[in-house]
């Protein structure tokens, strides 16, 4: 990591980070070392709609958040079109907060380093591709790197050092409420079972949950099976083809309390997604199905209460692509292979009180 000091005299600090909620979670650690290095500073997060009801209230190293407007490759939304008149009042708004630091946290730079660059902040920093333009202060953005250590090695450029290696989410008062509605104690251990992600290539199919769920419930585990309101049928699908009872749980949770629900569980079988990542962010054990690449970039930092579980397949399934090297368009499982019995015996390390 480079090493620089601390920047002088600065009293606010604009990070861009405007993406889904395993991508906020992956920023934490960055984040904390930020907010250690600039005690006094006020850190504003430029982000998404969901941000701001997530993060209001909730301790942490976040101050603010300030929504981003359609913006291609920055904050690019279906239905909505990037518009000039909104973008330029966006930014002389941010221009007039006179940022001292702006933090590109948002990959490689093509797009998201002009955008920072308009800021207008005493100082820039962040992630640089090939084909993306410099800030005052860089690395090389490299794809295959741990997102928590690539993010770590950004902040180091404006002298934040790191204080956790773990994302840690603090959970609220309104949190908790939430999660006790939505699951009332009966003694049982609970364990949920997530089977979406955002992107097909690293959906486990629902017949291998399934029979996990199954073999969980023998073992007397509470099996909830968790799914975003567009993947009910994911939800469904396993629920179908389980033996055993289990039930589902999603919408209408909001994303902490979804956080606090998964943090009264004794563990959590996901793809690799963003419930996985909130769950080890409050402390849950988890087994995590993984493709080998986003194992690099998305995978545990410890193995004490996590284990990931990896399909090391490179090959495309449908048509045979190295996609190590190319991005073929096919969207079919590359962790079909991951064997059941490895999810199992893995759920049984974490839960030792199972047969």
């Amino acid at each position: 990591m480079p090493l620089f000091e601390v920047v002088k005299g600065v009293r606010k600090i604009a990070v861009l980070r405007a993406n889904a909620i395993g991508d906020f979670i992956f920023s934490l650690p960055a984040l904390e070392a930020l907010r250690a290095a600039y005690a006094d500073a006020e850190i504003v997060l430029l982000g998404r709609e969901w941000h701001r009801p997530f993060l209001s209230g909730r301790p942490g190293p976040v101050d603010r958040v300030v929504q981003i407007p359609p913006s291609k490759g920055v904050n690019d939304r279906p239905g909505a079109a990037e518009s000039s008149p909104a973008l330029n009042e966006f930014f002389e708004r941010q221009r007039a907060e006179c940022f001292d630091l702006a933090i590109q946290m948002h990959g490689g730079g093509r797009y998201s380093n002009p955008f920072v660059k308009r800021l207008g902040a005493r100082v820039t920093a962040g992630m640089k591709s090939s084909d993306a333009e410099p800030l005052d202060r860089w690395v090389p953005y490299i794809y295959f790197q741990s997102e928590i250590l690539q993010l770590l090695e950004v902040v180091g450029l404006v002298g934040a050092r790191p204080v956790a290696l773990e994302p840690r989410l603090a959970l609220t008062g309104q949190d908790l409420e939430e999660a006790r509605s939505a699951l009332p104690s009966n003694g049982q251990p609970a364990v949920v079972l997530n089977p979406g992600a955002g992107d097909g290539r690293r959906r486990w199919p629902v017949r291998k949950f399934a029979a996990v769920a199954d073999r969980l419930a023998e073992a007397g585990a509470e099996v909830l099976v968790h799914g975003a309101r567009w993947e009910s049928g994911l939800v469904e699908g396993v629920l179908s083809a389980m033996r055993k009872e289990a039930r589902p749980v999603g919408d209408p949770l909001s994303v902490g309390g979804l956080a606090a629900l998964l943090s009264r569980c004794r563990l959590v079988v996901s793809n690799d997604s963003g419930p996985l990542h909130i769950a080890a962010a409050v402390g849950t054990p988890t087994v995590g199905i993984y493709w080998c690449g986003n194992l690099i970039t998305a995978g545990p930092v410890t193995r004490s209460r996590h284990r990931p579980v990896i399909s090391w397949r490179l090959d495309c399934p449908a048509c045979g692509a190295d996609c190590t090297r190319t991005e073929c368009g096919h969207h079919v499982s590359f962790v079909e292979d991951v064997s059941c019995e490895e999810v199992w015996q893995y759920a049984r390390e974490l839960l030792p009180v199972l047969p």
